[in-house]
C-alpha cells in the first residue's frame, strides 16, 4: 500500500507538472505560430503515433503483466522494439512524399522525415520504462520527464523566437524524446545480456498482439479527424481542431494516466483476491470521476473567455470545438478504467474485440457528420463516446460484479452533479456577463462559482466518497 501512495504521489507530480509547463508553453508558442503550423504537424500526428504503436507493440504492457518475467524477456523486447523502430522510421521516410501529395502540403516531407526519428530514439527506452514501472519506481520516471520537458520547451521557445515557425514544434518533440532516453538509460544502467529467445517472444507477442491491433485502431481513430479535416479542409482547420481536441483531452488523459500507471501493477497484483479486487476497482472509477468530470465540464463552461485572453481572437473558433470536446471527454477516464481490468484479467482478445465494435460506431458517426462540418463531427464525436461507456462496461461487467448498472449507479449522480453545477455557473457567468463586457470577469466568475458549487455538493450528497478521498489524502501527507 505504501508502495502504491508514493507511486500515485510521483506519479502525479511527474504527470501534472509535465502537462501544466507543457500547456504554457504550448499556449504561448499557439500565440506566436498560429493554427497553420499546429495543423500541419496535427496532419503527421497519426503516423508518428502508429509507428510509435508497433515499436511498442503491447510487450510493455506484457512485461508489466508477467510475474515470471526473466532477463531473456527483457532482452527480447529491447532487441525487437529496437527492430521494429528502425523498420517504421524506415517506411516513414519513404512515404513522406506520398503524404505531403495526400495533404497538398509539400513542406510535410522534410517535416515528417525529420518528426520520424523520434520513433528510433523512443525505441530506446520502453524497457527501461517497464523495470521502473515494474518497481513502482515512479519517482525516477519523474526526473527523467520534468529534466526532458525543461530542455525541450526551452527548445521550442528558442527556435520559435527565432523564426523557424513549425520547427519549433518539431525540435520541442525531438528534444523531449532524446533527452528523456538518454537520462532513463544514465538512471537505470541496464543492457541486454541475453539474445533474442523465441519463447520469450511468443510469450509477449502473444499478449502485446491483441493490444497491438488494438492499439493501432486506437491510435489511427484518435488522429483520423486531424485526417479528414487536413484532407476536407486546410491546415488551418485542422490547427483549430488539433488545439482545441488537445485542451479538452489533456486534463482527462493526464489524470487517467496517473491514476491508471499506479493501478495497473497494483490490481495486477491483487486479481486473485477477487473481493479485494472490485473494492480496489470501484473506488478507482469513483475518485477518477470525483476529480476528472468536474475540471473538464469546468474547462468546457469557460472556454471562451480562456481561447480569448490565452490564445487570442485568431483562435476564437476554436472555443465553440473546445465546449463540445469536453463532453466526449469527460468519459475519458471510465473508459481507461473499464478497459484497464480487461488487461489485468489478460483479456486482450476481448479488448481488441471492444475496439473494432467501437471504431465502427465512429465510422458510422464519421461518414454521418463530415458532410455537415467540423462542429457536427464534434458531436458525434461525444454521441460515440457515450455509446463506447456502454459497450465497454457490458463486457468489463462479465469479469466481475461491477456491471453497467452497478457503475451507473455510482457515476450517475456525479454525472448529474457536474453538468448541474455547471450549468448554475454558466448562467451566472451569462447574466453578468451581459451587462459586463469582460472576458475576466466572466472567466473569473467560472473559475470561483463552479468548484465552490461542486465541493458543496460532493461534500453532502456523496458523503462516504468524499470523506474516503479526504481519509487518503492526509494519510498520504503523513
Amino acid at each position: 500500500m505504501k508502495s502504491t501512495t508514493n507511486g500515485l504521489k510521483w506519479s502525479a507530480i511527474e504527470r501534472l507538472v509535465v502537462q501544466v509547463i507543457q500547456l504554457i508553453v504550448m499556449l504561448y508558442l499557439a500565440r506566436l505560430l498560429g493554427p497553420n503550423a499546429f495543423g500541419l504537424v496535427g496532419m503527421l500526428a497519426v503516423f508518428i503515433a502508429i509507428s510509435q504503436t508497433f515499436v511498442d507493440s503491447g510487450f510493455s504492457s506484457a512485461l508489466i503483466r508477467h510475474t515470471e518475467r526473466t532477463e531473456k524477456d527483457f532482452s527480447t523486447a529491447f532487441y525487437f522494439n529496437i527492430g521494429v523502430g528502425v523498420f517504421c522510421y524506415s517506411v516513414l521516410f519513404i512515404a513522406a512524399p506520398y503524404i505531403a501529395v495526400f495533404f497538398e502540403q509539400y513542406e510535410l516531407i522534410n517535416l515528417l522525415r525529420i518528426l520520424g526519428l523520434t520513433v528510433i530514439v523512443n525505441s530506446f527506452a520502453i524497457v527501461q520504462r517497464a523495470k521502473l514501472t515494474i518497481g513502482m519506481d515512479f519517482k525516477t520516471q519523474a526526473k527523467a520527464s520534468l529534466i526532458s520537458v525543461f530542455v525541450s520547451c526551452g527548445t521550442a521557445i528558442y527556435l520559435a523566437n527565432m523564426g523557424y515557425g513549425v520547427w519549433a514544434l518539431v525540435g520541442q518533440t525531438l528534444t523531449n524524446a532524446l533527452c528523456n532516453v538518454v537520462l532513463l538509460n544514465i538512471y537505470i544502467k541496464w543492457l541486454p545480456t541475453s539474445g533474442f529467445s523465441k519463447t520469450s517472444f511468443d510469450y509477449l507477442f502473444g499478449f502485446g498482439s491483441k493490444l497491438l491491433a488494438a492499439g493501432l485502431l486506437d491510435t489511427i481513430f484518435k488522429n483520423i479527424y486531424q485526417i479528414v479535416i487536413g484532407k476536407q479542409f486546410n491546415a488551418n482547420e485542422v490547427g483549430l481542431f488539433t488545439q482545441a481536441n488537445q485542451l479538452a483531452s489533456v486534463p482527462a488523459i493526464t489524470l487517467t494516466s496517473i491514476i491508471q500507471r499506479v493501478t495497473y501493477p497494483m490490481l495486477s497484483n491483487m486479481q486473485n483476491d477477487v473481493g479485494k479486487f472490485e473494492e480496489a476497482y470501484l473506488l478507482t472509477l469513483c475518485i477518477a470521476a470525483v476529480i476528472v468530470f468536474p475540471l473538464i465540464i469546468g474547462l468546457g463552461i469557460t472556454a471562451i473567455p480562456l481561447v480569448a485572453i490565452l490564445l487570442g481572437e485568431q483562435w476564437l473558433p476554436a472555443a465553440e470545438l473546445l465546449t463540445i470536446l469536453c463532453f466526449a471527454f469527460m468519459l475519458y477516464p471510465i473508459h481507461a478504467i473499464n478497459l484497464n481490468l480487461l488487461n489485468v484479467k489478460g483479456r486482450s482478445d476481448i479488448f481488441l474485440k471492444l475496439e473494432l465494435i467501437k471504431k465502427s460506431v465512429i465510422v458510422c458517426m464519421l461518414l454521418i457528420t463530415i458532410p455537415m462540418g467540423i462542429k457536427a463531427m464534434c458531436i458525434g464525436m461525444v454521441v460515440q463516446s457515450y455509446i463506447a461507456f456502454f459497450i465497454n462496461s457490458f463486457y468489463t461487467g462479465k469479469f466481475c460484479k461491477l456491471k453497467t448498472a452497478k457503475q451507473l449507479k455510482v457515476l450517475a449522480p456525479i454525472w448529474f452533479g457536474v453538468l448541474l453545477c455547471a450549468l448554475i455557473t454558466y448562467c451566472i457567468s451569462f447574466v453578468v456577463s451581459y451587462h459586463i463586457k469582460s472576458v475576466y470577469i466572466q472567466l473569473g466568475i467560472n473559475l470561483s462559482v463552479m468548484p465552490f458549487l461542486y465541493v458543496t455538493f460532493i461534500r453532502f450528497s456523496q458523503v462516504d466518497l468524499y470523506r474516503k478521498i479526504v481519509a487518503t489524502i492526509f494519510k498520504a501527507k503523513n
